[in-house]
């Protein structure tokens, strides 16, 4: 899928310039391989695929918006645009 925009200014940086600064050094790795497998992944029954992300849809105020577990702490969170297929709104948030 296409990520068509990026919240979070250390995460927009990692994307496109191959910069992390602005992220926790222990959580780049991670956050790379989570990229990756969005931008190939095809469909979004796959986020599922990989138990250790804890992926599960968020409710209330923010119903529709993915989660993706990091670290502790931390998750990404995005939604995804049906029909453009595409990722949007990804950020990178501390949920406590």
């Amino acid at each position: 899928m296409i990520i068509r925009n990026v919240i979070h200014k250390g995460l927009r940086r990692l994307m496109e310039d191959d910069d992390a600064s602005g992220l926790p050094a222990a959580a780049v790795p991670k956050l790379i391989r989570i990229l990756s497998f969005l931008q190939d992944m095809e469909r979004e029954d796959e986020l599922t695929t990989v138990p250790s992300w804890k992926a599960h849809r968020l409710i209330g105020d923010r119903k529709g918006t993915w989660s993706l577990h990091v670290t502790k702490n931390w998750r990404l969170t995005f939604a995804i645009d049906r029909a453009g297929v595409e990722i949007i709104d990804l950020d990178y948030v501390d949920y406590h």
